[in-house]
């Protein structure tokens, strides 16, 4: 495997987390997940004022520790799998905060983003908002019940436009909107493929059949 450290991106409930867990097993691979133990998580989502502020500081504060833990570790005797890159950070942050807290979130967005190492390579899953939101439902947690599909398909626009512009690591983008790799092995097998035949640059794939 030509890339040593490998990030996988989406959002909410298009399935990067079991993603990552799978090419855990398929590559021996070290995994980082995103900490969702956050206290204003719950109230965020029920529209509390300040929760929007207070989660998004407390996420992008975890994920830096994250994120600069990793930077320690000997990535060149075992591929490293994250289900999150920093720079997402920021498409929550201008879908949530008015103007008074970006501008105290920049300045500490800023500080912290120059000492997080990039991934050698970005997984972009992709997937139509209805199928989302079915995900979302089935998983069925506890402090994701409040989200409405008007958010999730706003979350899923900003993600689009952010991906589109993105240049920061060779990216590859999945369709996921008709492959189920959680349960059906060949469709996990032909990703895997995908990215063993990934270079530099954007790549595209989407499955056969796919209408999306």
């Amino acid at each position: 495997m030509k890339f040593r450290s490998i990030a996988v991106e989406g959002p909410i409930g298009v399935g990067k987390t079991s993603f990552v867990r799978l090419l855990a097993k398929k590559f021996d691979a070290f995994t980082v997940f995103e900490d969702l133990n956050n206290p204003f998580l719950k109230d965020f989502y029920e529209d509390k004022p300040g929760a929007s502020f207070q989660a998004q500081l407390f996420f992008l504060l975890s994920r830096h520790r994250q994120l600069q833990e990793l930077a320690h570790r000997d990535l060149f005797h075992q591929i490293t799998l994250c289900d999150y890159i920093f720079s997402k950070d920021k498409i929550f942050a201008y879908l949530n905060l008015d103007d008074s807290e970006l501008l105290i979130y920049d300045k500490l967005y800023a500080m912290l983003e120059e000492q997080v190492v990039k991934p050698d390579l970005v997984i972009y899953l992709q997937a139509e908002t209805k199928t989302l939101v079915n995900r979302i439902r089935q998983r069925d947690r506890d402090y994701e019940v409040e989200i409405s599909e008007v958010y999730i398909n706003e979350v899923n626009k900003a993600y689009n436009y952010f991906f589109f512009h993105y240049t920061q690591t060779p990216l590859l983008v999945i369709d996921t909107t008709s492959i189920d790799f959680v349960h059906h092995e060949e469709h996990l097998d032909e990703l895997i493929e995908q990215i063993r035949k990934m270079e530099h640059g954007v790549q595209y794939y989407r499955p056969m059949g796919s209408t999306a």
